[in-house]
């Protein structure tokens, strides 16, 4: 059974801070699609929205479920970067260009991101490399799992991305997105080398064979 996040790392930032922005990424692996990043925006607070776990190990019903909920407990944002990004700049610095958009969009919601505490999932910092000033950046490996802030803005930036490869099934049928949304299942695996490659597919990843490259996700 998966185990809640709490508000301690939160708290300890709180007191230096007035927000925190917790901030993950989804997508990274899959062979097409973009990859998403989430970035959730807290004021201090104490309770965790009941149900709210790692994203991973939650329900897709879960996670649709909760991810309202998250949206009215602090102020999230979703940015993107598409597969012709990944393929022209490599998925670290794609990683940096949605990062960088999602706070671009808490800041046109009139949240104060240079005065904020970022909380990033991970032992790197993929995201200041594309920052046009330094932040306060804390890393915290298995953020995702421990710390509310970054669980919110992993399950939101699930929801949302796993609705665009939903939606591109429709305009793609055969690669079974609705269900795998663009990872390397079986399925969609035969669909590259029956069908080829789409737009949407990261070009870079693939073999000529359609199988995938073994630096793809280096």
């Amino acid at each position: 059974m998966s185990v809640a996040p709490t508000l301690e790392v939160e708290t300890a930032l709180w007191d230096r801070r007035p927000l925190v922005i917790g901030m993950d990424e989804v997508g990274r692996g899959a062979l097409a699609g973009p990859v998403s990043v989430g970035a959730f925006a807290l004021t201090r607070c104490d309770v965790v929205p009941e149900g709210l776990r790692d994203s991973k190990a939650m329900t897709a019903r879960a996670r649709e479920r909760t991810a309202p909920i998250v949206r009215e407990w602090g102020i999230a944002a979703v940015g993107h970067a598409s597969a012709a990004e990944i393929d022209a700049v490599g998925i670290m610095a794609a990683l940096a260009i949605a990062g960088r958009r999602a706070l671009e969009e808490l800041h046109a919601a009139g949240v104060d991101v240079v005065s904020s505490a970022l909380l990033l999932d991970g032992s790197h910092d993929w995201l200041s490399p594309r920052l046009r000033r330094p932040l306060a950046i804390t890393l915290r490996p298995k953020a995702d799992r421990d710390c509310g802030s970054v669980a919110g803005a992993a399950c939101v930036a699930k929801v949302e991305r796993d609705a665009l490869m939903v939606a591109h099934d429709a305009e793609h049928p055969g690669y079974g997105w609705a269900s795998n949304k663009g990872y390397a299942a079986a399925v969609h695996m035969d669909a590259i080398r029956t069908l080829g490659p789409t737009r949407l597919h990261r070009r870079t990843w693939l073999k000529s064979d359609g199988a995938v490259s073994a630096s793809a996700a280096a």
